[in-house]
């Protein structure tokens, strides 16, 4: 099987930075002695540094160290509660309702009394501004190239103002009762601050300023960002134990393992899987739990793919031996079988179990026209790293193998991680997509609203994350009419019907879920790690 080579150059950008800097050192630089202060120090699988501006890019990762610690959102996460999937508490927005005349208005209530990093004061116009970054073209602040980053999720929202000093008012384009969810991907920067900066998100991302528990103070591009302490935070439980945390774009795995046993960083997303026995071995902290986390193939279902034909799709689902891949993985993933995994209530009961099954999935690709004088042909863009990729390149190269053995001839677009964010939110048919009939991007079902996102007509990309114009009538109907209600057990029902329809229609091919994989020093204390693509590290101290 050939070697699988990314077709980018610069990959190794990050590290370079990484390894020179830390070359003959004992510490990192600028960073005072691990006894003289409560630092953590942080190796992430991005292969660049995520954007500090309030909008980060980098996928899940980038909002996970360098959104939430540094910035708040109108509604923020409640990681308290670790025994189920994260959900929403009040931020910069104390509470929110539908209005009671017209669903697609939402009246929210803004906290007062909170303070920017910059010392400006937090207010309902704050937020305005905020909103016409990502939603007004013709704003001074509107971030032609991070705004996509939020509006490809936040679709729906048509308008908004501000009935008064303490109220904003949001209308969205349809009913959607799930938009409290999607509202935490509004992070609120300093209005004032960019003012001062010269009015440029560029300068802005060098000195930043949010209202978050961590300020970002020093940003050193393309090699790491340094957040303190906010002492000032307004939640009083949440101001952190740590005085500083540092993060650094490590997206060689065997580069992160080394950092983390030579002492150069605390704590490492991702570790290689066959590194975990020797790093526990070694006294370091594997930590293992599940999260809305799904890493599939979206696949085209253009007239110009193979997968336009369901059965394509089904029989690449019953190719893959998940199991076994899973066992290659030393267990920091289980098999997948739809967006959501079997336990879960939306689950429901398709008529398609996708277990290994070769000899279904031969027959499958027999009925669509396939066989072993005409294999199906199809290239498929994979990253080298990225936030929740896990290892792609070898999980790839084991499935290549499956698909071989029931007759499918399936090559790879391997490319960077930021290449495929940017290709995952343009049309299949347009430059950033290579042509490729499917983007193997690991995807997540944090709130209700995931399958309106990833499967209805109407949010064909560039819109939102339909990627493969995966076109179904019956199941747009459904997620329509769930996102409509604000009763939850018809929202159950009705996700549930549609869940099962996904799985049987397949416009992706399940691979498997993601366990969140990282390692830690033993010197990390009080993490607990919440069921989210997001973490709060406002309860960690170093022994």
């Amino acid at each position: 099987m050939p070697a699988l080579k990314p077709r980018m150059d610069g990959l190794m950008f990050s590290r370079r930075g990484f390894m020179a800097a830390v070359a003959g050192a004992a510490v990192l630089p600028g960073m005072p002695a691990e006894a003289e202060a409560q630092i953590l120090r942080i190796g992430m699988t991005a292969a660049d540094l995520p954007t500090t501006h309030g909008i980060p890019n980098n996928g899940g990762e980038g909002f996970r160290f360098l959104g939430y610690p540094a910035y708040d959102s109108v509604i923020n996460w409640n990681f308290t509660h670790t025994e189920k999937l994260a959900d929403i508490t009040p931020g910069l927005f104390t509470a929110w309702r539908a209005d009671e005349t017209t669903s697609l208005r939402w009246i929210c209530e803004v906290r007062q009394g909170v303070k920017f990093h910059d010392g400006s004061e937090f207010n309902a116009e704050a937020v305005i501004w905020n909103l016409r970054r990502i939603y007004d073209d013709k704003s001074p602040q509107y971030d032609a190239s991070a705004a996509p980053i939020v509006r490809a999720t936040v679709s729906m929202v048509d308008k908004f103002e501000k009935s008064d000093d303490k109220t904003i008012v949001i209308t969205t384009q349809y009913p959607f009762s799930f938009l409290p969810y999607l509202l935490t991907r509004v992070l609120i920067a300093s209005p004032t601050q960019w003012e001062k900066v010269g009015k440029t998100w560029a300068e802005f991302a060098k000195q930043p300023a949010g209202t978050g528990p961590f300020k970002i103070t020093k940003v050193v591009l393309g090699q790491y960002a340094e957040m303190s302490r906010n002492d000032e935070y307004w939640d009083k439980a949440r101001i952190p134990k740590l005085d500083k945390m540092v993060v650094y774009p490590l997206p060689e795995a065997t580069t992160r393992v080394a950092a983390l046993r030579s002492g150069q960083v605390d704590w490492i997303e991702v570790p290689p899987p066959d590194a975990i026995p020797s790093l526990k071995q070694a006294g370091l902290q594997i930590s293992l739990w599940p999260y809305p986390h799904t890493y599939p193939y979206a696949l085209s279902c253009l007239d110009n793919s193979p997968f336009k034909d369901v059965r394509v799709r089904q029989a690449i689902n019953y190719a893959v031996d998940r199991e076994g891949m899973c066992k290659m993985l030393n267990g920091i993933a289980k098999p997948a079988m739809g967006l959501y995994p079997p336990d879960s209530p939306y689950f429901g009961n398709p008529k398609n179990r996708y277990t290994y099954h070769p000899e279904r999935a031969k027959a499958l690709l027999k009925e669509a026209g396939y066989g072993p004088g005409k294999p199906v042909k199809a290239k498929i863009m994979i990253s080298t790293s990225g936030s929740g990729q896990m290892v792609p390149i070898p999980m790839n190269e084991f499935m290549q193998q499956n698909f071989k053995d029931v007759g499918m001839d399936i090559d790879f677009d391997v490319v960077e991680w930021g290449t495929m964010l940017v290709a995952v939110r343009n049309s299949p048919t347009a430059p950033q997509s290579h042509g490729d009939n499917g983007i193997n991007i690991s995807l997540s079902f944090t709130d209700p609203s995931s399958m309106f996102r990833y499967y209805a007509i109407d949010s064909f990309s560039p819109t939102n994350y339909n990627w493969g114009h995966w076109s179904n009538q019956a199941c747009t109907d459904l997620l329509r009419k769930a996102q409509a209600t604000f009763n939850p057990a018809e929202q159950l029902k009705l996700l549930t019907q549609a869940h099962e329809m996904v799985v049987d229609e397949a416009p992706w091919l399940f691979i498997v879920h993601d366990l969140n994989p990282r390692a830690m020093s033993e010197k990390v204390q009080g993490f607990r790690p919440a069921q989210s693509w997001y973490q709060d590290f406002t309860q960690i101290s170093m022994a």
